[in-house]
């Protein structure tokens, strides 16, 4: 497995509980152990050693029909290989296909694939390559095949404010061609598989997505020439006078379907209109991930050389210059141009693509239709990150042994460290020399000047050789070394990640010869009229800023970020308002908190979208809400929701809002620890808990919850305990706690006794890196984790899968999942004077069409990181997700349960967490913890219900009954 995996489990080193850490003593096994693949520059320079080399000019193709060990079902005919002519293999579904190839040459060759995507294309297809039965190199196992894009329509439409909307994308159908390249494209050349004299298996599996696959490559490398071999190439070539202008917005194609336009406020840009928002630039942060390729097509009236300029902008934070690879019809043309750099600037420059001394590179277009492409690339840097990822390994590596030496009593004694880590100076010192050599690098790379990184990079180096002075000083200050946030290791890992992003803005680009260029920069005198003229008009410019409406306009307000309000806007008025006649204005609302504001000062919109599902509750209560019950199609509607999602909702008979978003807690594990642990994935509690003494002796643990919060433990990561062990949260009149019956009291023992019997983590600020850096291969977490694993874990895509959480056997053999899915809700005020456009509004937006399209257009046009939990069963089940982990969201929805609202629940959720805290660090025992809570819960209530009208002095005036399941699914079947 990558060895990349562990480079990041380093903050664990304080989060997981001494005994867990000393787990079965001597039987601990060191994780890197089970490390089988390195790197592939490492396997490479080994290969280079040995004396490996490519053989020059070998060429095979295996067409689909020779393919062994595949699926023959997949295999389709001529007719419907979509254009390809020849029969193709449709592969999909987590299969494999193989090929057998004969060299007569032992040596180093690339794979290339035929290919055409298919189905969802929101996430990348990828796949794993092995030789002859194994991975050759952790890359092996990430393999990307992009899909191409393009702008649906080639002119920008406009919103109602005139202006200009990012278009949708539409994938372009054409057959492509891919060489093998790591997923990361840390490498400026396609990746190398040591083949043998003879005959070789190569195998493609399947991690995600689907596609047609033509021909499988073998060939040799692809020579690329330098630059006066090219230009030798063409020697009847003339330079071209011409001169051609092209507007970086309108690329004819791109492998990322969010490499997206901008509308950029500088009359330095073009086109521009300072009253209008246009879409003039391209990139900037949506052009920065490793790969991103965009094309544009150049039509050249008369073959021959031209030169080419880009106009650019490229002010990332860090300072740093950001790197392109260039290609002229999908070919590199020489090889000054394979990682070429763009500056750092603050204003617009024209980039003529020349050598270091300034003479401009010649490119030989054909006549007629050519393709112009830039792909972002990290590669250059690829050397000081190689580097860094191996400092952080032995940090991380003499951290955990510290803190095994150490356990608690860190800071509380005197160490003469040497005595048990010889040489610990040594080592850290060693970090700082190698460290030292990547900071002259990037210097170099640089032209002298100081990036944030090499600052950073230095502020690391000078941790270290602190430590390195004062070694026995090492075990007391690991918050320096390693676990703290400024740490030496965090501020490593920080370097990593802006290494790697490659951010650039296009204005515009120019094919051209020996021509004077327009300036890329307005002159003074324009920019300062400009500029003073924007400052008056951005009182009034923002269209999405709260602001009274017509009488026959509704207003609703939306707790989002801008993008998401836009692109609501714009579906409303292109299909809402022309369907029902009904306008609607939405406003950007940066503050919940807004809203009971403006309901106290009788200032409220008529809808407010997208917030925290207790808001509703609090405005309900005070009389500010319209109950949904009243409409009579309401039942209807609320059919398409999960029952449990409705619980804060609802006060006695009135239901005052709708699920809007729904999280989801599943069980997430690796699969590559899993079975190499040869250990069960857990379905019960019981079964977590009998897999922990094997995870254990290899230094990892299994994560809930309720290591992510630290003193304060929510709803969300203690209901769960109480509902599976059969429990109660409030009497069913709402008078009093249950938390102090046998079920409940059961639960919360049980909790408590993860983290004091079981050693599970007592605190995990972040469950992503540790899940990533295979220290908590499994555990529950929510949405958001799935997010961060599907779009920003690259290294182990394919290698991890979800399940539904762990729960408790009953006596007849079901496990009760029960847990909540707190999201976000949307609602009616009860002062809006268009309560039933309002509801016509809220209806349309929660359909099912409406949401699924909003969150295919939102990944679309933004990245798969947009991905929309949408409430609406129907619509998630439509969702760009994989088939298998919509099977598992929608079985543990099953299992949704919110925690009720009550006047005084607040008071319960503290003191759950109240008796957590006293089991687990003060060893008190939880029943008596529990009666003692009881009463201060008690007293809280009778005073909240008091002041609702619901007690009189100490007697219950009316009940406050508390809402179940299966009350709300009688409302949902007969709209009563």
């Amino acid at each position: 497995m990558n060895s990349k995996v562990l480079l990041w489990s380093l903050i664990i080193l304080f989060l997981i509980p001494q005994p867990a850490a000393q787990a079965n003593g001597d039987d601990e096994v060191d994780v890197d152990e089970r490390i089988e693949e390195q790197s592939y520059h490492l396997e490479l320079n080994e290969w280079k050693e040995q004396g490996l080399d490519s053989p020059a000019d070998f060429k095979q193709a295996v067409p689909p029909s020779s393919f062994t060990e595949s699926n023959d079902d997949e295999l389709l005919s001529s007719s419907e290989s979509q254009g390809y002519g020849d029969r193709v293999f449709y592969w999909r579904n987590q299969e494999s296909l193989t090929v057998e190839v004969e060299v007569e040459e032992e040596g180093l060759y690339e794979i290339g694939f035929d290919y055409l995507p298919q189905g969802d294309l929101i996430m990348p297809i990828e796949g794993a390559i092995q030789v002859n039965g194994e991975y050759p190199y952790a890359e092996s196992r990430q393999i990307e095949f992009p899909s191409k894009w393009k702008n649906e329509s080639e002119d920008f439409e406009t919103d109602r404010s005139g202006n200009e909307i990012i278009p949708e994308q539409e994938p372009i159908e054409e057959w492509s061609h891919v060489k093998a390249e790591d997923s990361t494209y840390m490498y400026k050349r396609p990746l190398q598989f040591h083949l043998e004299e003879g005959q070789n298996t190569i195998t493609l599996q399947n991690l995600r997505g689907e596609m047609l696959v033509g021909d499988l490559h073998v060939t040799s490398p692809a020579q690329i020439p330098e630059y006066e071999s090219y230009v030798g190439e063409y020697p009847d070539a003339e330079q071209q006078d011409e001169l051609k202008t092209f507007e970086a917005e309108h690329p004819s194609e791109k492998n990322s379907s969010y490499i997206r336009p901008s509308a950029t406020e500088d009359p330095s840009v073009h086109p521009y209109d300072r009253k209008q928002l246009l879409l003039n630039t391209l990139g900037g942060d949506s052009w920065s991930e490793p790969g991103q390729t965009v094309s544009w097509e150049v039509e050249a009236e008369e073959a021959g050389f031209y030169q080419l300029t880009f106009k650019t902008m490229q002010d990332n934070e860090s300072e740093s210059p950001v790197y392109r690879k260039v290609l002229i019809n999908d070919r590199v043309p020489f090889e000054e141009v394979e990682q070429y750099q763009f500056g750092f600037s603050k204003e617009w420059t024209n980039e003529t693509l020349s050598s270091g001394e300034g003479d401009p590179y010649l490119f030989y277009l054909e006549e007629g239709k050519n393709k112009v492409s830039l792909k972002a690339d990290p590669s250059p840097h690829a050397n000081v990150l190689f580097t860094i990822d191996e400092v952080m390994q032995e940090i991380d590596e003499l951290s955990l042994s510290i803190r095994k030496l150490v356990g608690n009593q860190q800071g509380s004694r005197d160490w003469d460290i040497e005595e048990y880590i010889p040489g610990i100076d040594e080592q850290v010192l060693a970090w700082s020399d190698k460290l030292n050599e990547e900071v002259e690098y990037l210097l170099d790379l640089n032209d002298g000047e100081e990036s944030t990184e090499i600052a950073s990079l230095k502020i690391a180096i000078d941790k270290l050789e602190n430590l390195a002075a004062n070694p026995d000083e090492i075990p007391n200050r690991l918050t320096q070394l390693s676990t703290g946030s400024n740490s030496a290791a965090q501020l490593l890992g920080d370097i990593s990640m802006d290494l790697s992003a490659q951010p650039l803005s296009l204005d515009r680009f120019y094919v051209h010869g020996d021509t004077a260029l327009p300036d890329a920069e307005a002159g003074l005198f324009t920019k300062t009229k400009d500029s003073v003229a924007n400052f008056f008009q951005s009182f009034t410019q923002d269209n999405l800023a709260t602001a009274d409406v017509d009488d026959d306009t509704i207003e609703v307000w939306v707790n989002r970020p801008r993008q998401y309000v836009e692109l609501l806007q714009n579906m409303t008025d292109q299909n809402f308002t022309p369907e029902t006649g009904i306008k609607v204005k939405y406003s950007l609302m940066p503050d919940e908190q807004k809203l009971v504001l403006a309901s106290a000062a009788d200032t409220q919109p008529d809808l407010a979208l997208g917030i925290s599902n207790w808001v509703p509750y609090e405005l309900a209560i005070r009389g500010s809400a319209v109950d949904l019950r009243e409409f009579d199609d309401f039942g209807e509607v609320g059919q398409q929701f999960s029952p449990g999602a409705f619980l804060p909702l609802v006060i006695e008979d009135g239901v005052y809002a709708l699920p809007e978003t729904q999280d989801f807690f599943v069980q997430f594990y690796r699969k590559d620890i899993v079975e190499e642990l040869d250990i069960p994935v857990p379905d019960t509690w019981d079964e977590v808990t009998g897999i922990l003494p094997e995870l254990q002796r290899y230094g990892m643990n299994y994560y809930t919850p309720l290591a992510e919060e630290s003193a304060f433990k929510p709803f969300q990561t203690t209901s769960p305990f109480i509902y599976q062990f059969g429990g109660s949260l409030y009497e069913e009149d709402g008078i009093g706690t249950t938390i102090d019956e046998e079920q409940a009291l059961e639960g919360i023992q049980f909790m408590a006794d993860l983290s004091t019997i079981y050693s599970m983590p007592l605190q995990v600020p972040r469950f992503y890196n540790h899940f990533r850096y295979s220290t908590l291969p499994i555990g529950v977490a929510p949405f958001s984790t799935y997010v961060e694993l599907t779009t920003a874990a690259p290294e182990i895509s394919g290698w991890w899968d979800i399940t539904p959480q762990p729960g408790v056997e009953q006596e007849d053999g079901t496990v009760e999942r029960w847990a909540p899915g707190s999201g976000q809700a949307s609602m009616i005020f009860d002062k809006s004077g268009k309560k039933d456009d309002s509801w016509e509004l809220l209806k349309w937006w929660m359909s099912s069409e409406t949401q699924t399209d909003f969150a295919v257009t939102l990944q679309t046009l933004f990245g798969p990181e947009y991905m929309w939990n949408t409430a609406n069963l129907d619509s998630f089940e439509q969702l760009p997700l994989p088939e298998e982990h919509k099977e598992v969201v929608l079985e543990q929805w099953e299992y949704m349960k919110e925690v009720p609202k009550t006047p005084y629940s607040y008071m319960v959720e503290r003191e759950i967490s109240n008796v957590w805290n006293k089991v687990v660090f003060d060893g008190e025992n939880a029943r008596a913890s529990v009666d003692d809570s009881v009463i201060l819960i008690n007293r809280e209530m009778r005073r909240k219900l008091e002041e609702f009208d619901y007690m009189d002095n100490g007697e219950v005036v009316k009940p406050y009954e508390i809402p179940t399941i299966e009350k709300v699914e009688r409302w949902m079947e007969s709209n009563e």
